[in-house]
């Protein structure tokens, strides 16, 4: 998802995570045309969504495990250069910290709630 040269502030990539990945994804791909390609999360399949040159654009995911408290809206992940630092910014702000800090992949990353209750992910640069 991210790489060091990316720009801080840089929205790297967006994901939804819902109750059932496989009828949402289905949803997508009738209404705006993307393929659904599975994702092997071990005991189940995520989706990635590939537009239909086969470039992967959006992530669609299970609310299992980790991501079972990640609210059903889709997410932006931004690239921040100190993502524990921006976590307690974001609370010192009036926000709230939904999820995280955590490891995902190779980066750190947490879900924000800004003080209009928005939602964003921020993730390492």
């Amino acid at each position: 998802m991210s790489e060091s040269s990316t720009p801080i502030g840089t929205v790297i990539w967006q994901d939804l995570t819902v109750e059932n990945a496989q009828a949402i994804s289905n949803f997508y791909s009738e209404v705006v045309g993307w393929e659904a390609a599975p994702h092997n999360m071990g005991e189940y399949h995520d989706y990635d969504m590939q537009r239909t040159d086969g470039k992967t654009v959006a992530g669609l995911c299970h609310a299992r495990g980790e991501n079972g408290n990640i609210p059903p809206m889709w997410l932006i992940y931004i690239t921040v250069e100190d993502v524990k630092g921006s976590a307690e910014k974001c609370v010192e702000m009036g926000g709230e910290v939904i999820d995280g800090p955590r490891k995902m992949g190779e980066n750190l990353f947490c879900i924000i709630r800004d003080p209009a209750g928005a939602v964003a992910a921020l993730i390492s640069g």
